[in-house]
C-alpha cells in the first residue's frame, strides 16, 4: 500500500505470490493440477453410478430375477433333461424379464442427468463430451456385464451340481461360450439403451423405445404373416429380433420359424452389435453438437 500526496492510501497491485505488478512469476497453485483424462471421468461415472438407488433397484431385481428364477427352474428339471439342454438354460427364464431392468439403467445412467440438470454441472466440471459419454458407456457396460454373466454362470453351476449324472450326457465349453455371449447380447440392449437415452434425453420416452425394440418385434411379426403381401416381412422378422437371437445364443431354440431355417449365431449377434454400434456413433455425433 502506497500513500499518495493528498494523504490517501492505494492498493498496490499485488500478485497472490507476494510479487509486485511488475512481476514476471505467474500465479502457480500450492494444489496438484494434472490434467484431465478419462480416468478421471471413469471415477466420476463410476461414483455416480453406484451412489443412486435406481442402481441398487435395477440391478438387484435383475439379480433376484435370473438367480431365483432359474434355481426353481433347476429344481423342477432332472438330469435326462439336459441331454438336449445346456446347463446355463435354466438362467434364461429369469433373464427374458431381467432384460428390462438393464434397459431401463441403461436409460436412467444419462436421461436423469438431464431430467435433473445435473448434466450442465457435469459438462462444466469435464467439458469434453465425448470423454464423459464414453466414460459412461465404459463403466455401464462393465457393471453390466459383470453381473448378469456372475447371475447366470451361479445359475449354470447349479444345475450342473445338481444334475451331472450319466443321463445328462456330455457338456463342453462351446454351451459355456454360448450363454456368455448370451450376457454380453443383453449387455448390448442395455448400451443400446443409454445411446437411446442419450439422444432422446427423457427417461419415459427412451424407456418405451427400448421396450417397443424389444418386445413389439415377435408380435409384429405375428401380425405381418398373417397377410399374404407380408408374409415374408413377417418372418424376416420373426427370425431377426432380440428374444429369439437371446434364445439361439443360449442353445434353446433351434427350430425354423414357418418353415424357414433360422439364422446363425453370428447373425443374431452381428445385428444387435451393428445396431447398438450405430446408435452410439448417433450419440456421439448428437451430443457433441447440441446444448444440453
Amino acid at each position: 500500500m502506497t500513500t499518495t500526496p493528498a494523504g490517501k492510501p492505494t492498493a498496490s497491485a499485488t500478485a497472490p505470490d507476494g510479487s509486485g505488478s511488475g512481476g514476471s512469476d505467474a500465479y502457480r497453485s500450492p494444489l496438484p493440477t494434472p490434467r484431465p483424462h478419462l480416468g478421471h471421468a471413469l471415477a466420476s461415472e463410476w461414483t455416480k453410478l453406484t451412489s443412486v438407488r435406481s442402481t441398487l433397484w435395477t440391478l438387484g431385481s435383475l439379480v433376484v430375477l435370473v438367480v431365483g428364477v432359474g434355481m426353481l427352474a433347476v429344481v423342477q428339471t432332472a438330469s435326462r433333461d439336459y441331454a438336449n439342454l445346456p446347463y446355463p438354460a435354466p438362467a434364461l427364464f429369469g433373464l427374458m424379464v431381467g432384460q428390462i431392468a438393464v434397459i431401463v439403467l441403461g436409460v436412467l445412467t444419462i436421461s436423469s442427468e438431464f431430467g435433473t440438470g445435473l448434466i450442465r454441472t457435469t459438462l462444466t466440471a469435464a467439458p469434453d463430451r465425448l470423454r464423459v459419454l464414453t466414460a459412461k458407456y465404459l463403466v455401464f457396460g462393465t457393471v453390466a456385464f459383470a453381473t448378469i454373466s456372475c447371475s447366470v454362470g451361479f445359475v449354470g453351476l447349479w444345475a450342473a451340481v445338481l444334475h451331472s449324472g450319466p443321463a445328462a450326457g456330455p457338456h463342453g465349453l462351446a454351451e459355456w461360450a454360448g450363454a456368455l455371449a448370451g450376457c454380453f447380447y443383453v449387455t448390448l440392449l442395455g448400451l443400446l439403451a443409454l445411446a437411446v437415452g442419450a439422444l432422446v434425453r427423457h427417461s419415459a420416452g427412451a424407456i418405451a423405445v427400448m421396450l417397443g425394440v424389444v418386445t413389439m418385434p415377435p408380435v409384429l411379426g405375428s401380425i405381418l404373416t398373417v397377410w399374404p403381401v407380408t408374409s415374408g416381412l413377417g418372418l424376416l422378422v420373426l427370425r431377426y429380433n432380440a428374444p429369439v437371437g437371446l434364445f439361439q445364443l443360449f442353445g434353446v431354440q433351434d427350430s425354423g420359424v414357418g418353415g424357414a431355417t433360422m439364422p446363425s449365431d453370428l447373425a443374431q449377434f452381428t445385428l444387435i452389435l451393428l445396431v447398438t454400434a450405430g446408435a452410439i456413433a448417433a450419440s456421439y455425433a448428437v451430443v457433441g453438437r447440441r446444448d444440453v
